[in-house]
């Protein structure tokens, strides 16, 4: 190369390889600031250690359990809720209850009537 060309190339030069930094900086701060892994020289991702998203992670994980253990008890309390419903003895008191709504309402005398 000739130095009259080295001269003109070299400021060129400089500012390329200062722009290409000041780019991956910023291409690093905005990886970060939205979560994304970052990259090591060999590709692999690097997470970045964070209190906070542990603390979260952990208030999660007792939220979870305690919703597990609720809904565990909200399938037990409906399971015996069927189980009343469903036996035949509660059949047998909804019919004396509707018959004694009835009575109050005259209808039975009423039907009595209507049957002499």
């Amino acid at each position: 190369m000739d130095a009259a060309m080295l001269e003109v190339l070299a400021p060129a030069i400089g500012v390329g390889a200062v722009a290409m930094s000041i780019a991956w900086v910023i291409n690093t701060f905005i990886r970060v600031k939205h979560g994304y892994p970052l990259e090591n020289s060999w590709g692999k991702a690097v997470y970045p250690k964070s209190t906070e998203s542990e603390d979260r992670v952990k208030r999660l994980t007792q939220e979870n359990a305690q919703l597990h253990a609720e809904l565990g008890s909200i399938k037990n309390r409906l399971a015996n809720v069927e189980g009343i419903v469903t036996d035949s003895g509660y059949h047998l008191t909804h019919e004396i209850n509707r018959l004694r709504d009835a009575e109050k309402h005259d209808v039975l005398p009423q039907q009595r009537e209507a049957a002499q």
